[in-house]
Order: C-alpha cells, then sequence, then structure tokens
C-alpha cells in the first residue's frame, strides 16, 4: 500500500533545509562560463530559475511529498576550478520539512547548467566522458520559532 504521511495533527512551524551539489565540467567550459561566452546565455541565471520553478512543483514530481507554501528560496553559486557548486536554501513555516525541495532544485540547476553547456562538453563521438553531477546532499535541515 502506498499512502501519504499524516501530518494533520502536527503544527506549522518555520522549516529550513539546505542542500548543495556539484557538476563537474572541463576546464575549458568553466573558463567560457567565466567569459560569458555560453551560446543560450548566462548558465547561472537560467539555473537560478530552473531551480526555482522545479523547487515550486516539487509535489508534483514527487508523488507522496506535501504541497507546501514556500515562504524563501535563495540559489548560489560557486565556481571551483573544475566544477560549480550550487547552494540552495529553502524556508517555509508548514508541517513538514521542505529538504525534498532543496535538492530537487540542486538536481533541476544542475542539469540546466548541464543543458546549457553540452556542446562544449561533448567528445569527437558526441559523449560527455568528464561531466558529472556529483555530491548532492542535504546539508543542514531544521526547525525553529
Amino acid at each position: 500500500m502506498v499512502k501519504m504521511v499524516d501530518i494533520s495533527d502536527k503544527k506549522p512551524i518555520m522549516r529550513e533545509a539546505i542542500a548543495k551539489g556539484r557538476i563537474i565540467l572541463k576546464e575549458t567550459t568553466i573558463e567560457q562560463i567565466k567569459s560569458g561566452n555560453i551560446k543560450k546565455g548566462d548558465p547561472f541565471t537560467v539555473a537560478q530559475i530552473a531551480a526555482i520553478n522545479a523547487i515550486k512543483e516539487t509535489s508534483h514530481l514527487i508523488p507522496l511529498c506535501h504541497q507546501i507554501n514556500l515562504d524563501s528560496i535563495d540559489v548560489s553559486f560557486e565556481i571551483k576550478e573544475k566544477y560549480i557548486e550550487t547552494k540552495i536554501t529553502v524556508k517555509a513555516e508548514a508541517k513538514t520539512g521542505v529538504e525534498m525541495e532543496a535538492i530537487v532544485g540542486i538536481c533541476a540547476a544542475l542539469f540546466t547548467i548541464w543543458d546549457m553547456v553540452k556542446y562544449l562538453e561533448k567528445d569527437s563521438e558526441g559523449q560527455y566522458p568528464s561531466t558529472k553531477i556529483t555530491d548532492i546532499v542535504v546539508v543542514k535541515k531544521r526547525k525553529y520559532g
């Protein structure tokens, strides 16, 4: 049997989840991103919007997640030598946690970056030998208020 967890007896409180993840890219791709030379535009702007949209749709994407009215979403990116790290913080006054929203947002952001730079990542056979999405984790989850 499949069923959604009953949270009807819980009281809404402020909840926060922080998640992060990485996309490993060629150093030449990272240089193109830094230089603003990506054909489709700024990957960070598009990935930020994709993450926010995905976070807002989490209950539609993951069938047993509760719908949550969100209070705050923060999406940030850090460029390293061989990868880009995305960090997302989600807050909501709710009866259940927001960690699934945070990691869904991470996935959407990283998938979007991959889509925007894939033409730079392909090898001569059209494969992606070094591109990887990795280290998707919930860094912190907390209740307060």
